[in-house]
């Protein structure tokens, strides 16, 4: 076929959500991906859609200082962090499974001072936020979400699936420091700890009381309803849960309709428009390199915020407010790790199930960046990296052979935690993507430059992090093992405050076709539609106006629900019937003249 309904470009979590939606309305649908259909571990990738690694950046000696290479080059004070994968299903593949929704006051950080205003409400996304857990499948407790985060569930709602089990770490940090207090010293005022479970995409066990009390049914690998499906603590979520209990892209598409067609290592270079500026189709490179075109009555753009921004500006499309690639966003990662005096049951299940959830609201975030702080339970992997890295250091720095090896390794792994605070940052325009004016991929076409930095906001908010960690290490007596050295290992490091710190990036990239209530300032509608192009979407993170501190794959699901909608109305009106009956006004023709 040569035309669609709809051409969907990529098919990550948002793309896969909105070509679900409309094909089970009988749309015809093409999704094109750039990537493998068997997804990141396929044999033959697109030698065109190289995935951006984390490990393409190298710290220097120099604090701030790092080196970029590979598919996403940089240019800016401080290193993105974060990469991307560019296979079908996207970082949906790969992500934490941890699905929380925004808190209300997120939506409009004017309020206190940094920021941009979202053009919708939480009450406006909360009815599509109970379709993408239903759709996501999202375990957790809502009653626990209602009183410790004052979310403002309907009374009657409980979600798909009961909460998971807490980690032993969670056990052990609720029995010490649940109603514990630490001082907040940018802010000056003391937080009450309490541990809290976070939500989860992944298979537990279903809530009877579900839907009314029909229940909710797991799904497995292929999207099909599988009762016994659910997490059995693999601690291998990423990249892969052996038992397919985490949501993937992959189980909603094992449950497309017929009318919906994927295609990939297909790259699409660019978006066509017609004389009015209406979007007609797109033009793309297959595997062979040959370029094709495609039509269709709607175009979304579902490729994650960097790459969303890069085919809008390789088409030179929705420039008028020149925001299309700023505002790039992501939630820088402040890491400490230390060893509790007895076992916290590290490496069994997920990389966090619960955290302290009192330091993402309230005044303070007027003087200091908001943060959740989730529980690492794979021991210190992310901060130094996997189990080697403790055995190298008892066999070549202390010299343990034999069993001396075995029980100085079994005592570090068997108490190591890690305490995980992720950062709001603010939309700031400086923070863009651009396309680089010499470098090109492998089909010629420019590759994506990053300009990223951390303001006064981020900082502050890591320097209060790093001191309530402190008092937290202080009341668990645990030893406080945090150091950003290897200085090749921390490219994100830097000086505030005469203290070095060092950050990782969460993958959460947004904000760079941010939606608001003006063509002026903003590159899509609440909608997600481009303001100046009718019949194009650009769908996904790129499009939130403030990150927030939750993780953001569920607003995300919310806000591709909320558009598909929206489209299928579109297209719904396009096929409504044309009146031919003569306006009443119209005198009759007399006899005999001619039609």
């Amino acid at each position: 076929m040569s035309r669609y309904d709809v051409i969907v470009v990529g098919g990550g979590i948002a793309g896969s959500l909105v070509a679900h939606r409309l094909g089970a309305g009988g749309r015809r649908v093409l999704v094109l991906e750039a990537g493998p259909a068997d997804g990141p571990a396929a044999p033959l990738p697109h030698p065109a859609a190289p995935s951006p690694q984390v490990t393409d950046l190298v710290g220097t000696a120099e604090a701030p200082g790092f080196r970029a290479s590979g598919h996403l080059r940089q240019n800016g004070p401080l290193p993105y962090a974060s990469g991307y994968v560019r296979a079908n299903g996207g970082t949906g593949n790969v992500w934490t499974g941890l699905a929380p929704r925004m808190l209300p006051e997120d939506f409009d950080t004017e309020a206190f001072g940094y920021g941009r205003r979202w053009p919708l409400a939480y009450e406006d996304l909360e009815p599509h936020y109970r379709a993408a857990e239903a759709e996501l499948g999202v375990a957790a407790d809502t009653g626990e979400q209602r009183e410790r985060l004052g979310l403002p569930f309907p009374d009657d709602y409980v979600f798909p699936m009961r909460p998971l089990p807490a980690a032993r770490l969670d056990r052990l940090l609720a029995a010490r420091l649940d109603g514990r207090r630490v001082k907040d010293p940018v802010a000056l005022r003391e937080v009450e700890l309490r541990v809290v479970g976070t939500p989860h995409a992944r298979n537990g066990i279903p809530d009877p009381r579900y839907d009314g009390g029909r229940g909710y049914v797991p799904r497995g690998r292929d999207g099909r309803a599988d009762p016994e499906s659910r997490c059995v603590g693999n601690a291998s979520c990423i990249p892969h849960c052996p038992s397919y209990a985490k949501y993937t892209p992959l189980k909603t598409q094992g449950r497309w309709s017929a009318t919906v067609t994927l295609q990939d290592r297909s790259v699409v270079r660019r978006v066509l428009v017609d004389g009015r500026g209406r979007a007609t189709g797109v033009e793309y490179a297959g595997y062979d390199g040959e370029v094709s075109v495609v039509h269709a009555d709607v175009v979304v753009l579902a490729a994650h915020a960097v790459e969303n921004a890069r085919l809008l500006l390789l088409s030179e499309l929705a420039g008028g407010s020149g925001q299309v690639g700023r505002n790039l966003m992501d939630h820088p990662v402040l890491l400490t790790w230390g060893l509790m005096p007895e076992d916290t049951g590290s490496y069994r299940g997920p990389g966090s199930v619960s955290g302290f959830e009192g330091f993402r609201a309230g005044p303070a975030r007027r003087l200091r960046a908001p943060f959740r702080v989730e529980f690492g339970t794979w021991g210190w992997s992310w901060a130094k990296g996997p189990v080697e890295t403790d055995v190298d250091h008892f066999l070549t720095d202390r010299g343990l052979l034999g069993a001396d090896l075995r029980r100085a390794v079994g005592s570090r792994l068997r108490r190591q935690f890690t305490l995980q605070f992720e950062m709001e940052q603010a939309a700031d325009p400086s923070n863009r993507v651009t396309l680089h004016p010499s470098e090109r991929d492998a089909s010629g076409l420019p590759l994506p430059l990053v300009t990223y930095d951390l303001d006064e906001h981020v900082r502050e908010g890591m320097a209060a992090a790093r001191a309530v960690s402190e008092q937290i290490f202080a009341l668990l007596g645990a030893e406080d093992h945090t150091e950003y050295a290897p200085v090749t290992q921390w490219p994100g490091r830097f000086e505030h405050g005469g203290r070095t710190y060092g950050y990782r990036g969460a993958g959460h990239a947004a904000g760079t076709h941010v939606m608001g209530d003006s063509p002026a300032t903003s590159v899509v509608d609440s909608w997600q539609r481009c303001w100046e192009h009718p019949g194009l979407y650009a769908v996904g993170c790129g499009s939130m106006p403030s990150v927030a501190t939750s993780n953001p794959t569920l607003t995300m699901a919310a806000l591709a629900l909320r558009s598909a909608e929206r489209i299928e109305r579109e297209l719904a009106h396009r096929d409504d019937p044309v009146s031919v009956a003569r306006p009443p006004h119209t005198p009759l023709p007399s006899r005999g003249a001619q039609a």
